[in-house]
């Protein structure tokens, strides 16, 4: 609800009417100072001058109150304020809390700036603030709340000072609370004023980051306590001027100082014409008990039969309860209703004005009267309220929350509204609420021919939130009788084997889709597991035959020359095998082309589209990256981070995008934009969860790029911090190859022991497998050099070994680096190239020492550079592109390359030691 400017501009709920807010002075003052220092500083150009107030206790002790106190005085100063209460009924309705809070305000915004706020989010919060309806597309539940997190920002500055009050926490459905504790952290950020209250005891234990948030006590937070009998007596003699002073103390001590039931005690008192002395002192005690029971022989002695039973279809509502659709409930006449809304305001059990929306005066209220329905009654008027609402236009995801209480009884409608509003929930991004509604679907139950798939759209809906209960359950559904359809069969199978991929399980994945595609019948759908089967393999660890296995990849990519999509794949999983085996790049790249097109990907390839998830486009970016595609890789990865910015998906999606993009700067030797992007996939690897593949992708690759800048130290200590060490990740390959980084980083921090084991085994490894990428896994130069000084001669053939192979593979960048890992072990001239001193110094002697005469030894290193290039190898450890370094310098690009040729010809080193290669400092960007 929203309210500009007057504290009675709209009809809002109050609790029993109290005059004056006893006992509860320091805490309006607190509250009137925050309300001053916002407007005071916000009209002075402040912005980050939000604050955060909190209050607490049972249920009565006048928590309402002091919201609606804040309410007024904000009103007074011209403040607008958003609230909205959570409602007992309706913690099951996704996001109704935050519709309350924010869709009034929202849906007064001209076109304009609803767009302003909204921005590139529209499509991702706009559903589950209600303002455009879901697209049908499931949406990532972190993504969602990003996007609200967005708007509420936007919001704040558009509409700026706001007050933001939240009562009833404790009932807030989930996807509001998750927000709500988001905005609570934020707040001092935003010129917003957040007042929280919720009932002391009753939060529920799902709410870990705003209990952290009251422990930490860095806001006000306020316990509302029992008021004293000096304050009991103020209210008592509001109603009763002569009450005698025994009669007051009586009223305290049998309500403990509760507002709430010392104002309905004496109500009841003012009912039952008891005069206020201290004979009538043990009738007290009855008429409390009964105010405070609130049963069902109380309301009937209050409320005719007419007005009961409109109190107990909105109690069935609950919050923003509509007159209309409460009449239907009740089953009365509009006149009727008419008069059982006049009757309930005056007795102060609801307000708001009569055409609606209606408000309980206190929750307690609500609660009272729900309970005083008799159970089976009040399923049956569950039931009735999930009919009207429906009727009423209302979405499912209200309705539905009705029919989560009714009993099961076989009904067909029922199963069929349960999934309706299961796939609703998951277009607004609420996949626990659609949880709901299936099981409850499953306990209605379906028909035979259809449980099966239930059970499948109930394992998609928990794919995000619990992957072993959506492997489980998938499972389930792929062993029901009557089964799936064969086409949604392939789906869950491949979904199965996704689950047990991401979950750590790859081995499982792979034998998985090996069995199912091979006792599906021939056709599209058997090719697509044959295909999931080669795509998971492709990033398993260990593998028993992996030339066998690359021998079956071939005859499956050979036998498909159309290009239907199932054909695409394999041909492009058939370059990822090729690229990782070392073989012709040409070879690779022709496979590639082929199975793209014109070079981009294809549309049933697209990174959200394809039948294979983004594994498989993943595939092709990545093998673009070890051929030199580097154009063509990035250009695919900016196309990635849009495609997941606009389906909503925020999590692992945009992590792996972020990692391929870190990878190809680092590739191509940018190496500080690399590490800019290695920082932010480890940031959202962590956000995910611990132990990922993402994580150590991550880890691996910045911590050869902190290598590459010369920051050993930091290097060593970011593999330390992360765990970076055999055995890895128990089931899945790291990008690049884990072993080799680590055996590398040993090197760099001059373990040659260490390194040699280490390499050693990846090697046999590698090798066993067929795959002698000498980019993906430079095993070989690695260990060459660091075998050097104790056995020279095999270091020198692991370093000839290393080069053949990636002449073989022909990537420039291959024989680049190889050729240079090649030259710090063999002596003579290269040597000198390469900086290699002592290797010159020997070869010189032993010339001499045979009486012939070496030829004096060329200038190299940082020595032979003149001033220009020694200005543009400094700005090549800084991390700029050549495009970069020549808008610096004001010269064109080509001057440039020429000068970093040159730098690169005679320090012998590339992008990757140059920074070591110089003595060169490198400047750090801001770490985590």
């Amino acid at each position: 609800m929203t309210e500009h400017g007057s504290a009675d501009a709209r009809h809002e709920p109050a609790e029993l009417e109290q005059p004056h807010l006893y006992e509860r002075e320091s805490a309006l003052q607190d509250a009137q100072q925050a309300l001053d220092r916002l407007r005071v500083e916000y009209a002075a150009g402040g912005v980050e001058l939000g604050s955060l107030l909190l209050y607490s206790g049972k249920a009565g002790m006048g928590k309402t109150t002091m919201l609606q106190q804040i309410r007024a005085l904000a009103g007074a100063q011209g403040i607008t304020v958003l609230s909205g209460r959570a409602g007992e009924q309706r913690i099951k309705e996704p996001f109704h809390l935050l519709r309350q809070l924010l869709l009034g305000e929202l849906s007064a915004l001209s076109t304009g700036q609803l767009d302003e706020v909204l921005g590139e989010w529209h499509a991702v919060a706009g559903p589950a603030l209600g303002l455009v309806p879901p697209t049908g597309e499931d949406l990532d539940p972190q993504s969602v709340q990003q996007g609200l997190d967005v708007v509420m920002t936007q919001l704040a500055r558009v509409r700026a000072p706001l007050v933001m009050l939240v009562d009833d926490l404790q009932w807030a459905d989930q996807e509001s609370l998750v927000w709500l504790e988001s905005l609570a952290v934020r707040c001092p950020e935003l010129p917003l004023l957040l007042a929280i209250a919720w009932r002391t005891g009753e939060l529920p234990d799902r709410v870990r980051g705003f209990r952290s948030l009251v422990a930490g006590n860095s806001h006000r937070h306020l316990e509302f306590q029992g008021l004293t009998p000096p304050a009991v007596g103020k209210l008592v003699r509001e109603v009763f001027q002569d009450a005698e002073d025994s009669f007051i103390r009586q009223v305290w001590a049998v309500t403990d100082g509760n507002p709430f039931l010392v104002n309905a005690l004496l109500a009841k008192v003012r009912e039952s014409g008891i005069e206020p002395v201290q004979e009538n002192m043990p009738l007290l005690h009855d008429l409390a008990a009964e105010a405070q029971g609130m049963d069902s022989d109380y309301w009937m002695g209050k409320l005719s039969i007419e007005a009961l039973k409109f109190a107990q279809a909105a109690a069935m509502l609950d919050t923003e309860i509509l007159p209309r659709v409460a009449t239907r409930i009740a089953a009365l006449s509009p006149a009727t209703a008419a008069a059982a809304i006049a009757e309930l305001r005056r007795h102060q059990v609801l307000t708001g004005p009569a055409d609606g929306p209606l408000e309980f005066v206190h929750p307690l209220l609500a609660t009272s009267l729900y309970q005083s329905i008799r159970p089976a009654i009040r399923t049956a008027m569950h039931g009735k309220a999930a009919v009207e609402l429906e009727n009423a236009g209302r979405p499912l995801v209200e309705s539905s929350r009705h029919l989560l209480e009714t009993y099961p009884d076989d009904e067909r409608e029922v199963v069929v509204k349960l999934r309706r509003a299961a796939r609703e929930h998951l277009a607004v991004g609420a996949p626990d609420a659609a949880v709901r509604c299936l099981e409850r679907a499953l306990a209605e139950p379906p028909e035979d021919e259809i449980r099966a798939r239930v059970i499948y759209e109930l394992a998609c809906a928990t794919l995000l939130t619990d992957p072993i209960a959506t492997a489980n359950q998938l499972k389930l559904a792929l062993d029901t009788v009557p089964g799936l359809p064969a086409d949604l069969r392939v789906d869950a199978v491949f979904r199965l084997s996704e689950v047990l991929a991401h979950s750590g399980r790859l081995g499982e994945a792979t034998d998985l889709t090996l069995a199912e595609a091979q006792r599906t019948d021939p056709g599209p759908g058997r090719t697509r597991l044959a295909v999931a089967h080669f795509m998971w393999a492709a990033f398993q660890r260990d593998e028993a035959d992996g030339p066998g296995r690359s021998s079956r990849l071939a005859d499956l990519a050979s036998g498909m020359p159309g290009d239907d999509v199932n054909a695409r794949a394999a041909r492009a999983l058939r370059a990822w095998d090729l690229t990782l085996r070392g073989s012709s790049v040409t070879r690779v790249q022709a496979l590639l082309d082929s199975a793209l097109d014109q070079g981009r990907l294809p549309a049933e390839l697209g990174w959200t589209t394809n039948p294979w998830g983004l594994e498989l486009p993943g595939i092709i970016a990545l093998t673009h990256i070890y051929t030199d595609r580097l154009d063509r890789a990035e250009q695919l990865i900016d196309d990635a981070i849009w495609a997941f910015g606009v389906a909503g998906w925020e999590g692992a999606h945009l992590g792996i995008a972020v990692f391929l993009m870190g990878l190809a700067k680092f590739r191509r030797g940018a190496l500080a934009e690399a590490e800019v992007e290695l920082r932010n996939a480890l940031r959202i690897a962590r956000r995910v969860g611990p132990d990922l593949p993402l994580q150590w992708d991550a880890v691996g690759v910045l911590a050869d790029t902190l290598l590459a800048r010369g920051r050993v130290e930091e290097a060593r200590k970011l593999a330390a911090d992360y765990s970076f060490a055999p055995p890895y990740h128990p089931d899945a390959i790291v990008l690049p190859d884990a072993a080799t980084l680590y055996g590398k980083l040993l090197l760099a921090q001059r373990d040659r022991e260490g390194a040699v084991g280490v390499l050693r085994g990846v090697g046999e490894q590698l090798t066993a497998r067929g795959w002698h990428n000498t980019i993906w896994a430079p095993w070989a130069g690695h260990l060459a050099q660091a075998l050097y000084p104790e056995r020279p001669e095999e270091a020198r053939e692991l370093a000839e070994w290393h080069v053949q192979r990636a002449r073989i593979f022909g990537v420039a960048s291959a024989v680049g680096s190889a050729l240079r890992m090649n030259a710090a072990v063999v002596e003579g001239q290269l040597a000198v190239v390469c900086n290699a001193d002592g290797l010159v110094h020997r070869a010189r002697r032993e010339l001499n020492a045979a009486g012939l005469r070496p030829n004096l030894p060329r200038s190299t290193g940082r020595d032979a550079l003149s001033r220009n290039e020694w200005r543009v190898a400094e700005l090549i450890v800084d991390g700029l592109t050549p495009s970069q370094i020549a808008e610096r310098l004001d010269v064109s690009v080509s001057l440039i390359n020429r000068r970093i040729a040159a730098v690169h010809r005679k320090t012998g080193s590339d992008v990757e030691g140059l920074a070591a290669a110089l003595g060169l400092a490198v400047e750090r960007p801001d770490s985590d």
